[in-house]
């Protein structure tokens, strides 16, 4: 199934060339997890502070559970902010 990757601040490095304005299209595998996903693109899980599924925060309890990502998903994930 597809879905939309966006990473934000220093994470976006890690997105594939084709990638643009922070965001890609990826094929997942059905049942993929949205930590499968973290870790696929090599985001430090301790990076992946702010995790938003369509807009719907996912905290780090859930971030393993199957079944949640579905065809058309956008999964954006922002690191740690600091600042004044």
């Amino acid at each position: 199934m597809n879905i939309t990757l966006k990473l934000y601040a220093n994470l976006s490095d890690l997105l594939p060339t084709n990638a643009q304005r922070n965001a890609v299209q990826i094929d997942v595998a059905e049942g993929a997890t949205v930590n499968a996903i973290i870790d696929q693109f090599r985001v430090p899980r301790e990076l992946a502070h702010l995790v938003l599924l369509n807009g719907v925060f996912v905290c780090h309890a859930d971030r393993d559970e199957v079944g949640r990502l579905k065809m058309g998903d956008v999964l954006a994930i922002w690191p740690p902010v600091a600042g004044g």
